[in-house]
């Protein structure tokens, strides 16, 4: 019978399997880390985070976005605390078509909830505590009278009172106190020239406050995981138009969806770059939607997240980071940054969302109308979803645009791939005179060609 040690050693995992896992997550996280330096993004969520005691968690994560230069906007939500306000003081809870009916005595609870949701928040943000993700957080909070509101007014024959929708948002203001490195946080709440108070939706704040300052993400923290399709499969990205197609669908979406998926839709048409849904019960989930190819919820965005396109000098560097690692394993021949940029014209990326996740170059040999494939590689991380298929189709189609009846390429790991797709294996004599003067021979790349 083994010992209860050899039990132990059996479940044990080494430090250098973690560390490994560590580095490799980081290094996966570092271009998302540039990206994201110096943007803005906006971040709604209700008021569940903070009653909840999810609003913790949520500020180690803001306070490390916020200490690698990503400038926060925070709108919260108070809907939780209004409805125990109202109850406590056995007003009337009163909606009309998901809007609340805001007369004086609600009006009142609103003012007090969003208050004190405020304060906690500002009080969790200022945490210090030694040994934890806040220790050294030097966060400044910024507020002010930022949303310029005015009423809803008559809704299916109800007035609305003191329910507003957002008129116009200062964002010169916020820009300022971006600027100085305050994180900006934003109530359900707006103001009338006049002085009048109005409650708001937080998606309306939200939505306008991306728009206005031009943001390069609006976040949903939501109760769901995101959008799924029919079979209960998280959808992963939607442009504006598949979003819009689903919100025309007759059965529905789940209340999270309704509320936030035409918010996503009205951003995007209005130039903020990416909208996330994503569950506010997955601790970290922020992080992982940001720092992780695949995220946890569902992004939109009004163009397409993939394209082909002949690549630019300003790709050398995302080329390097790609094609580096499949050189360093033998799969693909070396290639220096000097060479690449010289080269570059040749070359076509696949891009993901901002990010080179492939590439192919096409270098021509005129005389015998054949063209080399050099250089193909797909991102690990992003393989096994046809991507590979549609970078040699268009490398396909771009060779015959140019006049070229044939493909060859050099391969020392991928040659089963390449004949499943059509290319036969051939002799180095085959290959154009030129080529066959290159030919490494110590390398011993077998050859296959395909008639276009």
């Amino acid at each position: 019978m083994p010992s209860k040690n050899s039990k132990l050693k059996e479940g044990f995992v080494k430090p250098e399997v973690f560390v490994d896992v560590f580095v490799q997550w980081f290094r996966t996280a570092t271009p998302y880390i540039h990206k994201f330096r110096g943007k803005t993004f906006v971040i709604a969520f209700g008021g569940e985070v903070v009653s909840e005691g999810q609003f913790v968690a949520l500020a180690h994560d803001l306070n490390l976005l916020n200490s690698l230069g990503v400038r926060l906007v925070l709108v919260h939500g108070a809907r939780p605390q209004i409805e125990e306000e109202l109850t406590e003081r056995g007003a009337e809870i009163r909606y009309v078509n998901g809007l609340r009916v805001t007369d004086e005595a609600a009006l009142k609870c609103v003012k007090e909830a969003a208050g004190t949701v405020r304060v906690e928040i500002e009080a969790l943000l200022s945490m210090g505590l030694a040994n934890s993700p806040m220790a050294g957080a030097d966060i400044r909070v910024g507020s002010g009278n930022f949303v310029t509101a005015k009423p809803m007014g008559v809704h299916t024959g109800i007035d609305l009172m003191h329910t507003g929708e957002v008129r116009k948002i200062d964002a010169i203001g916020i820009r300022r106190r971006l600027e100085q490195n305050d994180m900006v946080l934003l109530s359900p709440l707006g103001y009338s020239p006049t002085g009048e108070v109005f409650n708001l939706s937080l998606e309306d704040v939200a939505t306008a406050t991306a728009i206005a300052l031009d943001t390069d993400k609006l976040i949903f923290l939501m109760n769901t995981s995101g959008l799924s399709d029919d079979n209960g499969e998280l959808l992963r990205s939607l442009t504006t138009q598949e979003a819009e197609t689903l919100l025309a669908q007759p059965k529905g979406l789940m209340e999270d969806a309704d509320f936030y998926l035409p918010c996503a839709v009205r951003a995007c048409r209005n130039g903020v770059s990416r909208v996330h849904l994503i569950s506010r019960h997955v601790d970290g989930g922020l992080l992982q939607e940001l720092f992780t190819h695949e995220g946890i919820g569902t992004m939109v965005a009004e163009d397409m997240l993939e394209t082909l396109r002949p690549a630019t000098i300003d790709d050398v560097g995302g080329l390097l980071a790609l094609i580096e690692p499949l050189e360093s394993e033998g799969t693909l021949v070396r290639r220096s940054r000097e060479r690449l940029e010289m080269e570059i014209d040749r070359f076509t990326v696949l891009e993901y969302d901002g990010l080179i996740i492939g590439c192919a170059a096409l270098y021509p040999f005129p005389e015998e109308q054949a063209a080399e494939l050099a250089c193909m590689a797909v991102n690990r991380d992003y393989r096994g979803a046809g991507r590979g298929e549609a970078l040699l189709e268009y490398m396909q189609i771009e060779a015959l645009r140019k006049g070229f009846g044939k493909l060859f390429v050099l391969t020392t790991r991928t040659a089963h791939w390449f004949v499943e797709r059509g290319f036969i294996e051939a002799g180095v004599e085959t290959l154009p005179k030129a080529k066959q003067g290159l030919y490494n021979y110590q390398r011993r790349s077998k050859v296959f060609v395909k008639k276009l």
